[in-house]
């Protein structure tokens, strides 16, 4: 009898239906059995904004230690949680084909973006989100808030906030798109880098049964989808930019004349929304990490390091 991987995976019901898809997938693909470890990350006990308790890793660090320990074989993460530095004894084995990267917006009475009047309370936890919604001039009151999808939803149906911004990958995951009443326009909105993708680590290989997982797990990993978030994660590394950090990009593949290309689109604005620098970067698509560079650079020339840290009056 064939031995089942063990896939670490946070609580959530989100995080579980990110890693059921996978489970699946690998298991026809491969044929590999796979089971669900759930994993109770600090970034799910704690209460506090995700900018107080460190943001970046905090829904990781967990997984990444059970893995470390033997307890896991692998560990679905969402992308956008991901330290864009290396983790030693950490390999980020496959990245799976995108879901839609945008964010939406559920709101009350099924207005759009631009419908909701002056002064109507928009919820979110992103202070990149909240940022790029004060940016846009409309006299929304922006609220912040903390809780799984069905938390946020109920935030509207209880009429505590007249909407919320959620990405649109979380909903479609969940089967919840009919919540959505608008998708945001990334000439709006751009999204937190690596949103809408996911990725499966194991253990760096060092012995033959590490190499034999990380063999399995390569069959899950989408070139593409590989090459555009290494654009947007190169970007927010250079930038030392967690998600605690108003920093939006987006990379998109396209064929070329002569090659694939990636065009890729990068903000970076004020916590009250008063100013922003907002850049794209075009190039082949196999000099990715370059171009997130080289983006990232454009982006400190034009004063996004200010930018950044600052916080809202």
């Amino acid at each position: 009898m064939t031995t089942a991987l063990r896939l670490g995976t946070r609580r959530s019901a989100l995080a579980t239906a990110q890693s059921e898809r996978v489970a699946a997938d690998l298991t026809a693909r491969t044929g590999r059995p796979v089971e669900l470890v759930p994993v109770t990350t600090y970034g799910d006990t704690s209460r506090e904004a995700l900018a107080q308790i460190g943001g970046t890793g905090v829904f990781v660090s967990a997984l990444r230690d059970a893995l470390l320990a033997g307890d896991v074989d692998l560990a679905v993460h969402s992308l956008k949680d991901l330290p864009t530095a290396d983790a030693d004894g950490i390999l980020l084995a496959a990245i799976p084909p995108r879901e839609d990267p945008r964010d939406v917006l559920v709101a009350r009475d099924g207005l759009g973006l631009a419908e909701l009047p002056a002064g109507s309370r928009v919820g979110t936890g992103s202070p990149r989100r909240a940022a790029q919604l004060r940016a846009l001039g409309f006299g929304l009151e922006v609220v912040a808030v903390r809780g799984n999808v069905d938390t946020r939803l109920r935030l509207v149906e209880d009429g505590e906030v007249d909407a919320v911004v959620l990405a649109r990958a979380g909903l479609a995951r969940l089967g919840r798109l009919d919540a959505m009443t608008e998708a945001i326009d990334p000439l709006q909105m751009l999204p937190a880098p690596g949103q809408g993708a996911l990725a499966i680590e194991c253990r760096s290989p060092h012995d033959p049964g590490s190499t034999e997982i990380a063999d399995l797990l390569h069959v899950l990993d989408d070139a593409a989808t590989r090459h555009v978030v290494t654009a947007e994660r190169t970007l927010l590394a250079v930038l030392e930019a967690g998600c605690s950090a108003p920093v939006g990009a987006l990379g998109e593949a396209a064929d070329g004349e002569h090659h694939p290309e990636l065009y890729l689109r990068a903000v970076v604005s004020a916590a009250d929304g008063s100013a922003s620098v907002r850049l794209s970067a075009t190039g082949p698509l196999d000099e990715a990490a370059r171009i997130g560079r080289d983006l990232a650079a454009d982006l400190l020339a034009e004063g996004a390091a200010d930018l950044m840290w600052e916080r809202v009056p």
